[in-house]
């Protein structure tokens, strides 16, 4: 079960090991975002619960604080779907912010979905909370902090950031960000994804996608030529059943309608669905260091789709 003085602890720790220095993310913030995200006050942060919005409520304001703009009403994409499993209709919300380019009319859409699966069953040790530490609290605390970032140095592109509602039950954040885009889906120059980016024991992080676009390939090598981290490319292939991700997350509803996507993420781990995804079990440095990763990344890529 959640105890907060432990995880206090365990965050001050992760805090004084990074420097103070100034940095290309402010990782601190980043460390924190995600402590938030995947506590126990959050119960898991199911679409629909009181819980997931506190989750949103947090991203926009920080989206605020930022300063970015936004198509959507307070940052607020409402949609409505089905859910077979409660045989009910439910109401989700995405968030979504926008930072103009400084050349291109072209838009790259970063995003991350920000609900889990929420409250289970108790485990032998009493804890019943799905936290989705990795899954996918990491991938919205780097949203967050790629949009401040953006919002402070704007790349050539267009960018739209979008925590997503609604992934846990079927990609409904995404399905519903590309029915209802406020611009012609011609314009995306590209999306990239993330979800569970925290932790991998052999240092690794995937970006799956170049099997159908090679052309991201070279900028995506030049950018993690000096990272901790490694690369990898792969889980794309057509007929390799469960290890192809094209449609595993948000950049399947991209794929769909045939935008390009890259999607960063990590292999599966032990803790993958279980209330055992918790900020105690992902590697902080390792986060970093991927979200730092990523970051290059876009930059490489923004650079690279300028010159078309």
């Amino acid at each position: 079960m959640y105890q907060r003085p432990k995880l206090l602890l365990f965050f001050i720790i992760c805090l004084a090991h990074f420097s103070v220095s100034a940095q290309s993310l402010r990782e601190k913030t980043l460390i924190k975002h995600m402590v938030y995200l995947s506590s126990d006050e959050l119960k898991g942060r199911k679409t629909g619960t009181p819980e997931n919005l506190k989750a949103r409520e947090y991203i926009v304001s920080e989206f605020e604080k930022s300063g970015l703009n936004s198509q959507y009403p307070d940052y607020l994409q409402e949609f409505q779907f089905y859910n077979r499993r409660e045989g009910k209709t439910l109401t989700g919300k995405n968030v979504v912010g926008f930072v103009a380019g400084t050349e291109s009319k072209k838009i790259i859409v970063i995003t991350a979905h920000y609900d889990h699966v929420g409250v289970g069953k108790k485990n032998a040790e009493g804890d019943s909370i799905y936290n989705g530490a990795d899954d996918n609290a990491s991938g919205t605390a780097a949203l967050i902090e790629m949009a401040d970032y953006f919002a402070k140095n704007p790349a050539k592109h267009s960018l739209m950031f979008a925590a997503l509602d609604g992934e846990e039950m079927g990609l409904q954040g995404a399905k519903a960000l590309v029915a209802d885009f406020p611009f012609e889906l011609e314009v995306i120059a590209l999306n990239v994804n993330m979800d569970m980016i925290s932790r991998n024991e052999k240092g690794e992080l995937y970006v799956s996608g170049t099997h159908y676009h090679p052309q991201f390939k070279p900028a995506l090598e030049s950018a993690a030529t000096d990272s901790d981290i490694q690369l990898m490319f792969g889980h794309d292939i057509p007929g390799t059943g469960a290890d192809d991700w094209t449609k595993s997350s948000d950049h399947g509803a991209f794929f769909e309608k045939k935008v390009p996507h890259l999607y960063f993420g990590v292999e599966d781990h032990q803790d993958y669905h279980q209330v055992t995804d918790e900020f105690k079990n992902i590697d902080p440095e390792f986060y970093v260091k991927a979200s730092r990763l990523i970051l290059n990344c876009i930059l490489a890529l923004d650079e690279d789709l300028a010159k078309e």
